[in-house]
């Protein structure tokens, strides 16, 4: 078995997410008391925050490029960044290391394209939703991405930040979401990419009127296939 490296505390709410669904995957796949190896490395999330906030990429960039370091000199066999967000700064990250990185993006891709589904909504941080990083990750493998309108966007970005990264848990923010998915069905979309890791901790599948793509799981459930490949 590989050892799964992970960039995380983006926040640690989803973090935590992340390491039991690597080790609830890999005992579904080897049985018995297996678990994953895995190395975690966590941030400080708010200092990324303020990078974020304060539109310095470039600083943001070099605290998760240390953390990818650290990570294959820890011997991580591949690279796993537990947040839809930084990915603006995946190439950076990749080009640092030389383990495999796998792009969350691309997990989604590879399950939107298996469920048919042509045009999906994305959910996720104003930065996800408004910025070309993403959403031409999935255009280029030939799925068409709808955003929510503005007023939406700020809504679920609200939410994310004010809410699911400090681990408050609201009914009424499940039916501001579901809410923003029906008018992005309205508008065509076949599915919704929760775009954002938290997103999961929030919506479970029996809450939307469309398919749910949560990204958390499909990222963890590519990195067990390459944990596990021979």
């Amino acid at each position: 078995m590989k050892t799964i490296g992970l960039i995380g505390g983006m926040s640690w709410e989803s973090s935590v997410e992340y390491y039991k669904l690597v080790n609830t995957l890999v005992k579904e796949a080897r049985g018995g008391l297996h678990s994953a190896k895995c190395i975690l490395y966590s941030v400080d999330f708010a200092e990324i925050e303020l990078c974020q906030r304060e539109d310095r990429w470039e600083d943001a960039g070099h605290i998760l490029i240390e953390a990818a370091q650290a990570l294959e000199r820890a011997g991580a066999d591949c690279l796993l960044l537990c947040t839809n967000t930084m990915h603006r700064l995946a190439a950076e990250i990749r080009d640092s290391v030389e383990i495999p990185f796998l792009h969350i993006a691309h997990a989604a891709a590879d399950e939107i394209r298996a469920k048919g589904c042509g045009r999906i909504g994305l959910l996720g941080t104003v930065y996800t939703m408004e910025g070309e990083f993403y959403r031409s990750e999935l255009e280029e493998r030939g799925i068409g991405v709808l955003i929510p309108e503005e007023e939406d966007r700020q809504t679920v970005n609200a939410i994310i930040y004010d809410e699911l990264c400090r681990g408050i848990i609201l009914p009424e923010s499940r039916e501001k979401f579901v809410a923003v998915i029906r008018r992005l069905q309205a508008r065509g979309a076949e599915g919704i990419v929760l775009g954002c890791t938290e997103i999961g901790l929030l919506l479970r599948q029996d809450d939307s009127p469309l398919p749910l793509f949560d990204t958390a799981y499909l990222h963890a459930k590519q990195a067990v296939a390459e944990a596990l490949k021979d």
